[in-house]
This record gives C-alpha cells, structure tokens and sequence, in this order.
C-alpha cells in the first residue's frame, strides 16, 4: 500500500464517526488505495471540552501529521485554519457515518476521479515521474 493515503476519523467506538474534532477522544487512522484499508493507529486522548483550550488542538494535529484528510461531525475555524496550513483536509460528516462505507466511498471516488482535494493528496504523496525529465526533451525543452 505505498500509494496510500492516511485518512484519519474523529471516533470513540472505532466503527462510526461521531466525535467533534477539537473534543474528539480518539482517532482512528487508515491507510486507504483504492483497494485495501488498513487501521495503522487508534490514538486516544483524555476528556477534552469543545471550547476554551486551544492547545488541544496542537497535539491532535502533530498526531494527524502526514494524513490527508480528517473527517469528523464538527469542527471549528481555528482547527480547520491549522488543518489546512499542515495540507489535512478536515471533512465534516453525518452524525452515525460508519467508517467502513466513508472508506467505500473514498475508494470509489479514488477509481471515478477524485475531488480537488483528493486529487491534491494522492499527487503530493505520489512519486515523480522518473520519465520527466526525458518527456521535456522529446517536447523540446530547453535549458
């Protein structure tokens, strides 16, 4: 699974989505391609209110780092401000979404054509073309 992408989910039970993200008590983080998931890591955190302490924040997202994508009930504009400055797109879901059928579903949009943001994580994770530099010549390229 090299060209997986590590997608992260705001959970306590490890099989719905249903934590707010500043508040959530655990993470469940896959590694998702288009074929396979594979858990990599369930994080656990203490109690945590909603409001008032922003430096829950910095652990959660030094624990997301490398991930493409978050998804979570609900999250607030400080959070999606330092996800998005560290290239993890916060994805806000349904109260009772089972991870399993958002991983179906990012599967499927994987093979149909991903969405920006997607399309913007599997290219950052992707290897360059070693063929690259070769192609710019046969275009005629020059230094």
């Amino acid at each position: 699974m090299e060209t997986a992408l590590k997608i992260a989910f705001a959970t306590t039970d490890m099989e719905n989505v249903n934590q707010h993200f500043g508040s959530a008590k655990s993470f469940a983080v896959y590694a998702v391609d288009r074929d396979n998931a594979q858990l990599l890591e369930a994080a656990q955190f203490g109690e945590l209110s909603q409001d008032g302490n922003e430096d829950k924040l910095s652990v959660k997202i030094a624990l997301l780092n490398g991930c493409a994508a978050v998804y979570c009930q609900a999250i607030g504009g400080s959070a999606i401000n330092q996800l998005i400055a560290k290239n993890i797109q916060p994805v806000k879901v349904h109260d009772g979404s089972k991870i399993k059928d958002l991983i179906v579903d990012l599967q499927n949009e994987m093979k149909a054509g991903p969405s920006s943001w997607l399309a913007k994580a599997i290219n950052q994770h992707k290897s360059p073309d070693p063929d690259r530099f070769k192609k710019m010549e046969d275009e005629g390229w020059d230094e």
